[in-house]
């Protein structure tokens, strides 16, 4: 039996304008996004199948290239319309953010950072340049790879943040490994970035890290 012939309270395209995409499944979310199924296989028992093949919706949404199109009922084109998705998602989250300023929406800096960092294969460093009323400016990767100390140096981030005109700085960066924990070498880091940033009279508010599922900020730790 097709999902033409669900009842339509239990269809996912109806259950979303019903009840708000909240209520779905993620099998549910991934079989509107699918769209159709395969030869025997309704799109949600496709999208079950997917779930259960890539281990969960994180890992098939943050699979490459290689390894997403060589799933039966993916392919190239869904690739290009996921990635399209995802980057949508995250310019949303960038526009919301450009609205407010940073310290009046702590969640929303959380989230924007998270999609930004979360998702990448390798260590990325980054700053948000704000203005004097801590409204965003701009979001750039600064550095990427494996980082240590020594890959981060305060002279270019003070140059980027004198291009800005940047009156504050919020930095981030993602541990790959998942585990959210500041390491000893971040702490220093950032202390360097500061007293560098401090000799233009630019602040650094905050330095979040980026695990797996959890965002741990300096300035709750104590730390700045």
């Amino acid at each position: 039996m097709g999902i033409n012939d669900w009842p339509a309270g239990e269809r996912p395209r109806e259950k979303l304008l019903t009840l708000g995409a909240s209520a779905l499944s993620d099998a549910e979310l991934l079989a509107i996004f699918l769209r159709v199924g395969v030869k025997g296989r309704s799109a949600v028992d496709l999208a079950r199948d997917l779930l259960a093949s890539f281990g969960g919706l994180r890992p098939l949404l943050e699979a490459d290239r290689q390894r997403f199109c060589a799933e039966h009922g993916l392919g190239e084109a869904k690739y290009v319309q996921l990635q399209a998705t995802l980057e949508l998602s995250r310019r949303h989250l960038g526009s919301l953010l450009e609205r407010d300023a940073a310290l009046t929406s702590p969640t929303l800096v959380r989230r924007f950072l998270s999609a930004q960092l979360r998702h990448l294969p390798h260590e990325a460093f980054a700053a948000l340049f704000l203005d004097n009323q801590h409204r965003v400016i701009r979001f750039e990767i600064l550095a990427e790879g494996t980082l240590d100390g020594a890959s981060i140096y305060p002279r270019e981030v003070a140059r980027r943040a004198l291009a800005h005109n940047a009156g504050a700085l919020i930095f981030a960066h993602n541990h790959p490994s998942g585990l959210a924990e500041p390491s000893q070498s971040d702490r220093r880091v950032t202390e360097r970035l500061s007293e560098a940033l401090g000799l233009f009279d630019i602040r650094v508010l905050d330095h979040f890290v980026v695990g797996d599922g959890e965002v741990i900020s300096f300035v709750e730790r104590g730390w700045l």
